[in-house]
């Protein structure tokens, strides 16, 4: 048994979304599909893996402690099973789907003093660099692994020693100074007064400007690359996650892919643009962000057609830097 399977058996009382909630989305999806098959389109026999659903390893990881980790060896897809890329139609309604199904997920925040593990991988010219960081809930620590070393004399410096950094709280310096620097704890909550709408909630995220505006940028384009940031916060509030799925619907050219894996291999389903010129941002070729076939969990992301490839291995809630939920 992996972990993911022990998580969802350590949280089987966990409220799974309402059935009817999730009849619309999945009927839609559903004749989408059917339609799809009808005009020669091969259909993924998956599809009842993603209807079915799950709480989120992500919530789960908040409300049981758990961490969520996702094998890198899963099962490859059966033969004859490739990938497929859905039509604008299909793509919206596994969207809306995924955005039913994960609005229903607890949203209780971890405690001050509790801490975010994240164990993260980027490809630096293919080659695999692991990490893992701890940050306390309101930022007054720190801690990574493997450590960085300091500046001038490393000779006693250990890279596989565990890294702590502990602060007093910045939240009201950073507030009453303007400083855009939030804590985990700040970001969280703001996300949480965003609405769900998705038009209004891109709306009130760009007027924020947490990534700056790109003059010559379409709002497609601006929305996009909002997105691909907020994704990779560890903690989302679940409405924001639904309303992330629904603002992918709205971005023009944005298509659903079944059947592909994500970086490190595991089975994923991929939401991608693909930007046939140069955007004002530098952005070219295709950038896709990838999710758990079944609970809909942030797997990782490609950029640029690969040049720029991260995953994330595993994430939950601890009580201490240096442990495994």
């Amino acid at each position: 048994m992996n972990e993911l399977s022990e998580t969802r058996g350590l949280r089987a009382d966990a409220p799974l979304p309402d059935a009817d909630r999730l009849a619309a989305p999945r009927a839609r999806l559903t004749a989408a599909l059917r339609q799809e098959t009808h005009r020669g389109r091969a259909v993924s026999p998956r599809r009842r893996m993603i209807l079915v659903g799950a709480a989120t390893a992500g919530a789960l990881a908040v409300t049981a402690g758990i961490v969520a980790t996702l094998p890198e060896d899963s099962p490859r897809a059966p033969a004859g099973k490739r990938p497929q890329v859905l039509s604008a139609g299909a793509s919206a309604d596994a969207l809306e789907l995924a955005a039913a199904t994960v609005e229903k997920h607890d949203g209780t925040e971890p405690g001050p003093k509790q801490w975010v593990y994240e164990k993260s991988t980027v490809f630096v010219q293919g080659k695999p660099q692991t990490s893992q960081e701890w940050t306390r809930w309101d930022g007054t620590g720190q801690a990574t692994l493997p450590g960085i070393p300091p500046a001038g004399d490393i000779s006693e410096f250990d890279p596989d020693e565990l890294q702590v950094w502990y602060g007093p709280n910045q939240e009201e310096k950073w507030k009453r100074e303007g400083y855009d620097d939030r804590s985990q704890r700040q970001f969280y909550r703001f996300l949480a007064t965003l609405p769900s709408a998705p038009d209004r909630m891109m709306k009130r995220i760009r007027e924020e400007h947490a990534i700056g505006s790109i003059n010559g940028e379409t709002r497609a384009q601006r929305d996009w690359r909002e997105i691909d940031v907020l994704y990779r916060s560890v903690l989302i509030p679940p409405n924001v996650q639904a309303g992330l799925f629904r603002a992918l619907a709205k971005i023009p050219g944005a298509r659903v892919t079944t059947g592909v894996k994500d970086p490190l291999g595991r089975a994923a389903i991929g939401v991608s643009v693909n930007y046939a010129e140069k955007t004002p941002s530098g952005w070219q070729g295709k950038q896709e962000i990838f999710f758990d076939p079944e609970s809909y969990a942030y797997l990782g992301q490609t950029r640029n057609d690969g040049e720029m490839v991260s995953a994330r291995a595993a994430w939950g809630i601890v009580n201490k830097p240096g442990a495994h939920p």
